[in-house]
């Protein structure tokens, strides 16, 4: 079965909304085992909207649309839809009167285009929406489906990862697809391919690596007749893999891999601080983010100039000097200064150019020091990475949180 996504809205085409929802879609028909083909946008302009549905339709099995369900003129959706399916819409009464009693409760005048998300094509079913005005829509018709989801976020996510993912799961057969993602930092793509290859070739499960900004996922996939039976068919080959990968693994489906330093962490009863240059407190960022992160994360500095190193750790001119800001020494010299000055157990520093030209000591851009200071003694990794500013950024916290992660488990 192959799926198109089609996001809806002049506003995506003038750059003025990121559409992140098409994304977020895709990532649940491939959870689904259902191929996304094409992801395509289109304006507010119904014979557009009405050529690329038809399009679609003639290509894939299935098509989500994304947004134009809301109760104003340029929401074109479901009308573009009922056109492309060559459906009538009727009007349904249960969802008006819905409409009524919620303006009425709140002491808000009804707008008479309001009653516009109360009609649906003849081929479609309603998708309860208890987050907003907008039902969404399932339609199947001819052999091919159809399924609109609203725009707002609040909307579209609980009815996408809700009932349209139980509808989807089930789509095929009868049977449940059902899918986890593993997660992995410290190896590349193809080096985690290398290792897991001979489990890439089985047909039920499947494993399929893809590469995230500074770690790898993998999608093990399975097909039963109920979740808990594609559980039985994943388990062994989670097992597997984690037995190949060991400490390179770190979490499952919504883990982080500062949730999982975080709570490495807190079950030990020991705590970090951190020294931060070239990534200007995005490593504190990410890991405050965690809940509960207060029981093991003491706080940190940073420290983006050479005097801030020695006024706010202490840190002589003259090692600076000597070695530079950006060098395994300074790296050394922050991880231990900031463990000791605020009593943590681990002391972790980043330091290192991210661009975009060289420094004033002719270090090239993407090298970059951490340091990991400890009850057992200081260690310090260098890296060079590609990339842009924020690419540099991302990766240094990402190896800064693994190399914390690993000192913990060893």
């Amino acid at each position: 079965m192959t799926a198109e996504i089609v996001s809806v809205g002049t506003e995506l085409l003038l750059g003025q909304i990121v559409d992140t929802h098409a994304a977020h879609m895709a990532r649940i028909l491939a959870d689904c085992g259902i191929g996304c083909t094409r992801r395509s946008t289109v304006g507010d302009n119904m014979d557009r909207l009405v050529s690329m549905l038809k399009d679609s339709l003639e290509r894939a099995d299935l098509v989500v649309t994304i947004g134009g369900l809301g109760p104003t003129v340029d929401d074109l959706t479901r009308d573009g839809i009922a056109a492309a399916l060559g459906d009538e819409l009727e009007n349904v009464p249960e969802v008006a009167e819905r409409l009524k009693e919620f303006f009425a409760s709140r002491g808000i005048r009804m707008a008479e285009s309001t009653l516009r998300q109360a009609q649906k094509p003849t081929s479609a079913q309603l998708i309860d929406n208890p987050n907003g005005t907008a039902p969404g829509l399932i339609c199947q018709k001819n052999g091919k489906v159809v399924i609109a989801l609203p725009g707002p976020k609040g909307e579209f996510d609980p009815m996408a990862t809700g009932p349209v993912r139980t509808f989807l799961e089930h789509l095929q057969g009868g049977q449940v697809i059902h899918s986890r993602v593993l997660k992995v930092a410290g190896m590349g793509e193809s080096h985690v391919e290398e290792a897991i290859r001979h489990l890439m070739d089985a047909e039920n499960p499947t494993v399929a690596p893809y590469a995230q900004p500074a770690e790898v996922h993998l999608r093990v996939t399975a097909r039963a007749e109920t979740r808990e039976a594609a559980d039985l068919l994943i388990d062994p080959v989670v097992d597997q893999i984690r037995a190949i990968l060991g400490n390179h693994l770190y979490g499952i489906n919504l883990a982080t891999l500062e949730s999982a330093t975080i709570q490495l962490l807190i079950e030990r009863g020991e705590t970090v601080a951190v020294a931060e240059s070239m990534s200007g407190g995005s490593l504190a960022a990410r890991l405050t983010s965690v809940p509960g992160s207060s029981k093991a994360f003491v706080g940190g500095t940073i420290v983006y100039t050479v005097g801030a190193k020695t006024t706010l750790l202490g840190i002589s001119p003259e090692l600076l000097e000597e070695h530079g800001p950006v060098s395994e020494a300074t790296a050394l010299a922050m991880a231990e200064a900031v463990r000791e000055r605020l009593g943590a157990t681990y002391g972790v520093s980043i330091t290192g150019n991210a661009g975009p030209t060289a420094d004033i000591d002719d270090k090239p851009i993407g090298l970059t020091y951490i340091g990991i200071a400890g009850p057992l003694g200081t260690i310090v990794d260098n890296a060079k990475y590609r990339g842009i500013r924020e690419d540099i950024q991302r990766r240094s916290t990402q190896t800064a949180l693994s190399l914390l992660r690993n000192t913990l488990l060893s």
